[in-house]
C-alpha cells in the first residue's frame, strides 16, 4: 500500500520516475513551470544579494524572482527583509534596485503613505479619512520576510515555517565557511538573459564532463586529468598519460590550465594566484611525475596562503583546510546558487527563470582583500547579450550550448535526458527534490534530501529518502 507521501508524488506532472532518464517536459511545459512557482520557489532559500551591496545603515536592495519583489535593508540591528507593498493599495515602494532609505524612508509613490527602515509606518496622508481599525501599528507595518546570512550574502525565504538556511543546505555551508567564503567580496559581475529553462542552465554546471567539447582549451591543457575522470587514462583523445610527460612539463601544463581558467572565469583562479604559481616552475620536486604535481600543487596553496596572507588578506591555511573541509570545483546550493572555488577566491552563480523556456543569470568574480581596502562594490550587473564576445572566455563557451539544448528539447521522440549514473548524479539528485517540492513532501524530508547536494558535483545518483 502506498504512503502518504507515494501518492502524492505520484500525482507530479512529468515526475523523476526513472533517476537516469529526466523527461523533456519538464523544461519547457507551460503547467509544470507554474507548479513550480506555486510549489517550489515560495519554500526555499534564495540568494537575494551580496552583503557589501548593504554596508551602511539604511542601504537596501529590492530582490525579485517569479513575479515576488523583497526589499532587504541593514537597519540598526542588522539585516531585515521586507515584502515589497504598500499597506494601502499595495503598490510596490521601490520600483529601483537599491539605495539608502536612512533619512526619508520608503514612500509609496501613490500617496505618500511612509515607512522607516524597520518597516514601521510613519505617515499616513489624510489620516482621520480612515477608520481607527485600518490604521493599526502593527497592521500597518510593513510585512517581514524571513532571512538569514552566509557566505557573504543576505538569503530570503517566503515560508515562515520551512527549516532554516543551515538545516537546509548542510554540512557544506560550514565546509565553504572554513575557506573563508564570507569575506570573499565582488570585483565584478555580469548578467544575462539566456532562451532556456532556469534547470537547463543550471545543469550545464552540474558535471565536468563536457569540458572534453565545450571548453577544448581546459581538456588540451591537462587531458589527463579530465580523461582519467570522465575517459580513460592512457591517452584518449591523443592526450598523453601524465606519467610519461616530464616532471616540467606536468608542471607547466598544471599552470597552463590556471592561466585558461582565470582568464575564462576570474575568480575561479584569480590572477594574482596564477602569478604566484608561475614563480614556483622551478621549486625542487620529486622525480616521479605521479608525485611530483601534487605536491607542487600543494607548494602552490602554501605560497598562496602566506604571500597574500602577508598583504593582509585573510586567506585560511590552503592546505589544511583541503584535507579538513574539502570542497568540490563547483558547490551547489539548491535551488538556484553556485560557488566555484580552487584557491582562495571563487566564481559564483545565480539563475532566476523568467519562464519556461527564459532565465536570468548572473555571474561574480570574487575574492579577498586586505581588510580596510575593499574597493566599492558592483551594485549592479553588467548586461550584456548571452553571445557577447564580452563575456569572459568559460561562461561564453557555455553560453553556446545552451540556447540549442532548449531548442532540441522539443524535438520530435526526444522523451527524456539520459544521465550517466556516475557523473551526472547532481542533476537527478536536485530534480528528485524539486519532485518532492512539488509533491508537498514534509520540509523536514526535503531539508535532508538536499543536504547531500553538497560536494555532489561530478557525483553519483544518490537515494535520497523521498
Amino acid at each position: 500500500m502506498l504512503d502518504a507521501t507515494e501518492r502524492a508524488m505520484g500525482n507530479v506532472p512529468f515526475r523523476v520516475t526513472d533517476p537516469e532518464c529526466i523527461p523533456a517536459q519538464r523544461y519547457y511545459d507551460e503547467e509544470f513551470y507554474k507548479l513550480e512557482c506555486e510549489k517550489l520557489w515560495p519554500h526555499v532559500w534564495q540568494m537575494a544579494c551580496r552583503l557589501e551591496q548593504i554596508p551602511n545603515v539604511g542601504d537596501w536592495v529590492e530582490y525579485t524572482n517569479v513575479g515576488k519583489s523583497v526589499i532587504v535593508v541593514r537597519t540598526k540591528d542588522g539585516v531585515k527583509a521586507f515584502h515589497n507593498a504598500c499597506r494601502h493599495r499595495g503598490v510596490q515602494l521601490t520600483s529601483g534596485n537599491h539605495g539608502n532609505c536612512k533619512v526619508r524612508g520608503f514612500i509609496c509613490p501613490f500617496h505618500g503613505w511612509r515607512w522607516n527602515m524597520d518597516g514601521q509606518n510613519t505617515f499616513v496622508y489624510g489620516r482621520h479619512l480612515f477608520s481607527e481599525k485600518l490604521l493599526d501599528e502593527a497592521a500597518l507595518a510593513l510585512r517581514t520576510c524571513r532571512v538569514e546570512l552566509w557566505g557573504g550574502c543576505a538569503f530570503i525565504n517566503f515560508d515562515d515555517n520551512a527549516p532554516s538556511f543551515r538545516e537546509c543546505i548542510g554540512p557544506v555551508a560550514d565546509r565553504l565557511d572554513a575557506h573563508a567564503v564570507g569575506k570573499l567580496r565582488a570585483e565584478w559581475w555580469y548578467a544575462t538573459v539566456l532562451p532556456a529553462n532556469w534547470k537547463i542552465a543550471m545543469e550545464a554546471f552540474m558535471e565536468g564532463y563536457h569540458v572534453m567539447k565545450t571548453h577544448p582549451q581546459l581538456h588540451a591543457a591537462i587531458g589527463t586529468l579530465y580523461n582519467s575522470r570522465y575517459g580513460v587514462d592512457t591517452g584518449e583523445v591523443g592526450q598523453p598519460a601524465s606519467r610519461n610527460m616530464s616532471v616540467r612539463d606536468n608542471v607547466e601544463a598544471q599552470l597552463k590550465h590556471f592561466e585558461l581558467v582565470s582568464e575564462g572565469m576570474a575568480g575561479m583562479v584569480h590572477a594574482k594566484e596564477v602569478e604566484i604559481a608561475r614563480q614556483l616552475l622551478d621549486v625542487d620536486l620529486p622525480e616521479d611525475p605521479m608525485q611530483a604535481v601534487p605536491t607542487w600543487y600543494g607548494i602552490v596553496q602554501d605560497q598562496i596562503t602566506k604571500r597574500l596572507g602577508a598583504k593582509g588578506e585573510p586567506v585560511p591555511d590552503l592546505n589544511a583546510v583541503a584535507v579538513s573541509d574539502p570542497v568540490e570545483a563547483v558547490e551547489f546550493l539548491f535551488p538556484h546558487y553556485f560557488l566555484l572555488p580552487i584557491f582562495s577566491s571563487m566564481s559564483s552563480y545565480r539563475i532566476r527563470p523568467l519562464g519556461p523556456e527564459s532565465c536570468l543569470f548572473e555571474i561574480w568574480s570574487l575574492t579577498l582583500f586586505p581588510e580596510g581596502h575593499e574597493p566599492p562594490p558592483p551594485m549592479e550587473p553588467v548586461v550584456l547579450p548571452y553571445d557577447s564576445q564580452d563575456f569572459p572566455p568559460i561562461p561564453r563557451q557555455d553560453y553556446s550550448n545552451i540556447p540549442l539544448q532548449q531548442k532540441g528539447l522539443h524535438a520530435e521522440g526526444f522523451e527524456f535526458m539520459r544521465l550517466s549514473k556516475d557523473r551526472e548524479g547532481l542533476i537527478s539528485n536536485y530534480q528528485r527534490i524539486i519532485d518532492g517540492y512539488l509533491a508537498g513532501v514534509a520540509p523536514e524530508k526535503l531539508a535532508k534530501a538536499n543536504n547531500l547536494l553538497g560536494g555532489n558535483f561530478d557525483g553519483q545518483i544518490a537515494d535520497l529518502g523521498l
